[in-house]
């Protein structure tokens, strides 16, 4: 959505002090694709040299970007005990106006999962049980996800699927009726960016996951940008836990962020919170733009 490379790094360590805790890792590259959008959207902030970079963006000015293309790519690595699942997707969207002032975003990501269970981790009751002795632990399978994303100056609205295909993680050649599939994973977002004053905006939003057969999940999120120079945030998640996060945009190559969970399961017993860190570069930045425009 933005007219510059963004490029994100980041790791997450899920439930500190609880032996085998999920940890999650992640890369992810996305670039425009569209001359007229890279060096000529109207949206964007001018170059420094003439633009007050403390100024806001005034959304009154708005108009929808010129339509392009953008494309991408993706690895996340996720741990949990025993079992490892790496993702390698390449993404594609088309951006077009629908009108004077909203766009509409249409997404796809395609490429391949890996998951391998290390069985000598497990402890069985029945060392002879047949679903892991029988299991193929090691396995390459074709991820398919699609997005659609709506977004104007202030507000947004998307729905995505993960895992659109379905396929089987591990397999029990023996008994079929043991294979692990994985779910489609259905995601509902919206927000809307609010300008207290010239400095300081507000974003409530929220997220909505669907997956079956678990009960139904939301995250409810608030976060306050000061000058477009730094911000802070919280969210709540359903049964789970409620997130303290900070972010700096220190100039118009680099930002960072960080976030903490403090559990309000009983499983807050047990471990010290969860941590998570990413740094962003903003390469190609042909505004020198130090936040993003469209991305809130």
């Amino acid at each position: 959505m933005e007219s510059y490379t963004d490029v994100k790094l980041g790791y997450r360590a899920q439930w500190a002090g609880i032996e085998g805790a999920p940890t999650t890792a992640f890369f992810s590259v996305n670039a425009p694709i569209g001359g007229e959008f890279i060096h000529g959207d109207p949206t964007s902030f001018e170059s420094e040299a003439s633009q007050n970079p403390f100024s806001r963006y005034d959304p009154s000015e708005y108009t929808a970007s010129d339509p392009h293309h953008g494309i991408g790519m993706m690895v996340v690595s996720d741990k949990a005990g025993a079992i490892t699942q790496t993702n390698l997707m390449g993404t594609y969207a088309y951006h077009l106006g629908i009108s004077n002032r909203l766009n509409l975003s249409l997404g796809v990501s395609a490429g391949f999962t890996h998951q391998q269970i290390n069985t000598a981790l497990l402890t069985l009751k029945n060392q002879d049980d047949p679903t892991i002795n029988n299991l193929n632990g090691n396995t390459w399978q074709p991820d398919v996800g699609l997005g659609l994303w709506a977004y104007s100056s202030n507000y947004f609205i998307g729905f995505s699927i993960q895992q659109y295909l379905n396929q089987k993680s591990f397999n029990n050649g023996n008994n079929p009726t043991t294979d692990i599939v994985n779910i489609p994973h259905y995601y509902f977002s919206a927000g809307v960016k609010i300008f207290l004053n010239d400095d300081i905006s507000v974003t409530p939003s929220a997220l909505l996951k669907l997956t079956q057969p678990i009960p139904v999940s939301f995250d409810l999120n608030t976060k306050f940008s000061f000058r477009n120079k730094f911000w802070l945030g919280a969210a709540y998640r359903r049964n789970d836990a409620i997130t303290g996060m900070v972010g700096f945009n220190l100039n118009s190559l680099i930002n960072l962020g960080y976030g903490y969970d403090i559990n309000t399961s009983s499983l807050r017993t047990v471990n010290s919170g969860t941590h998570e860190i990413f740094i962003g570069l903003l390469l190609n930045n042909f505004f020198k733009l130090q936040c993003p425009v469209h991305g809130f």
